[in-house]
């Protein structure tokens, strides 16, 4: 059976599959308007704020409204003026006693974190199965060796595991971000009214704990007027974080991709072919990762601008576009789980590609300094016209002749220090100390990329993977506790 052809971009979208769809919210504005008014009517009828017979009206009506908006095509608005007319409709206008002590303008607040909180734990998990698949590759070959490079040349030999470690430490500390501002986004504003509560005796704290909240944000002002701001930028925050890391792994395998032989492949079912070019096999998931990136950046950055140019008192601001862009990023997470299980390292490459320069000459000016006490300087000049050496004669670091390395060493000590010194490395040692295999198990630094290191920092963030995989879990359960116990709570109001 012939594979039908799609056109490059088609063909790498649906190998992408959801990875580039745009998520949609787990509930809607809707839904959160009813679980507030859930939790306005119990607060009520428990306050004495109406009488436990117009509480059981309020309760049916409530309910109603629900029910009738989850049915197929049924209105579901996300404003509540415009949700009111349907409970009166349900039960008569006294059951708007419901809003008492309440305003458009805390519900605006608090929905916009009841969505926010569902959009953060899709991105927990998302980011922690992110880890997992980098870890997973890691594991795959942890001590091969691979060129690192700084201002996009080759620098020194590291490894596969120490070279995926690094990227896990930034997305370990995304994690925390998470975790921390997770704390300050779930405070309710439920309650506070317009901008100074109000003469009714609402209970703040029972309104948050029905939601699921830890507690309330205690003035009213700062949860209607200030908070939504700061948060804005503390979410946006994360998803910059989020797609500046991934962005930078992607040009990362992008750059080495341009190579003939790259030794991060993609599996050929991957990649696409070009429209007119027959040996082309075009990496899209990269590249559409790089541009789902920018998407969550611009999205971040539009939500900044939002909160900045709308002062406090004004709606229009505590809507999506912070929330965008945090959904934005988990998708991109999702994005990269997934490219990362397809790629393949070919380590014989990776190693290939390492003893065609000269990044273990870093160890020979050492290895002269600690075994032989010649001034790193030195050395180092030394090392460094050894290369030009073996350049300027296309050698390779394994290929250079012992006696000429003599030669140059003779004179590189006498411009540097007035006399020729003899080369105190013999022909074995310096044929040794010019492997890259030698260079890595040579490293002796904290999270440097020798075996040791490598598998004890791997073992680390695993155990920390895990624990943040149990946090998730943990809110996750809170939150189904919280919404078992509002529901037990508004229909025992019910009855």
């Amino acid at each position: 059976m012939t594979k039908q052809y799609l056109g490059p971009v088609v063909a790498a979208a649906t190998l992408f599959g959801a990875a580039i769809a745009h998520a949609q919210p787990v509930h809607d504005v809707f839904y959160w308007i009813g679980e507030m008014n859930k939790a306005s009517a119990v607060m009520v009828v428990d306050t004495k704020i109406v009488e436990r017979d117009l509480g059981r009206k309020i309760a049916a009506a409530v309910a109603k409204v629900i029910h009738d908006g989850d049915q197929p095509g049924a209105s579901r608005p996300d404003d509540y003026l415009r949700v009111e007319p349907m409970l009166i409709a349900a039960e008569g206008p006294d059951v708007t006693r419901l809003h008492s002590g309440r305003s458009r303008q805390d519900m605006y607040s608090t929905w916009q974190r009841l969505v926010l909180r569902e959009t953060y734990l899709e991105s927990a998990a998302s980011l922690n199965d992110y880890r997992a698949a980098l870890l997973n590759l890691a594991r795959t070959a942890p001590d091969a060796i691979m060129p690192a490079f700084t201002m996009g040349v080759q620098a020194q030999p590291i490894t596969l595991g120490h070279y995926i470690s690094g990227y896990l430490g930034a997305l370990e500390r995304q994690a925390q971000r998470i975790k921390e501002s997770y704390a300050r986004l779930n405070l309710s504003p439920l309650g506070a009214a317009a901008v100074g509560t109000s003469s009714f005796p609402i209970d703040r704290s029972q309104l948050a704990t029905l939601l699921g909240f830890d507690g309330p944000i205690e003035n009213s002002f700062d949860a209607n007027h200030v908070s939504p701001f700061d948060l804005d930028v503390e979410v946006t925050g994360l998803a910059t974080a989020s797609a500046i890391t991934s962005g930078a792994l992607m040009a990362d395998l992008l750059d080495q991709y341009r190579q003939i032989r790259p030794w991060f492949l993609l599996a050929p079912s991957e990649t696409t072919p070009s429209s007119i070019m027959p040996q082309k096999r075009n990496p899209f998931p990269m590249l559409l990762a790089r541009e789902q990136a920018t998407r969550t950046l611009g999205l971040a950055h539009s939500a900044v601008m939002l909160a900045h140019n709308i002062g406090p008192g004004v709606i229009e601001y505590r809507g999506d576009a912070a929330n965008n862009a945090v959904r934005e990023a988990t998708q991109l997470q999702a994005a990269m789980a997934r490219l990362v299980r397809t790629l393949r390292f070919d380590a014989s490459r990776a190693l290939e590609e390492v003893n065609s320069d000269y990044a273990t000459t870093t160890e020979l000016a050492d290895v002269l300094q600690r075994e032989a006490d010649v001034p790193f300087r030195v050395g180092h000049h030394f090392a460094s016209e050894l290369v030009n050496f073996g350049r300027d004669h296309g050698l390779h670091a394994a290929e250079l002749p012992y006696q000429d390395a003599r030669q140059i060493f003779a004179r590189s000590t006498k411009d540097l220090l007035g006399q020729e010194a003899t080369f105190p490395l013999s022909e074995a040692r310096f044929r040794e100390v010019l492997t890259p295999e030698n260079m890595v198990r040579s490293s002796r630094g904290l999270g440097g990329p020798q075996p040791a290191e490598v598998v004890r920092v791997l073992a680390a963030q695993e155990a920390q993977l895990t624990a943040d995989k149990n946090w998730f879990e943990g809110r996750g359960a809170a939150l189904a506790k919280a919404s078992a116990e509002l529901d037990k709570a508004f229909n025992h109001l019910r009855d």
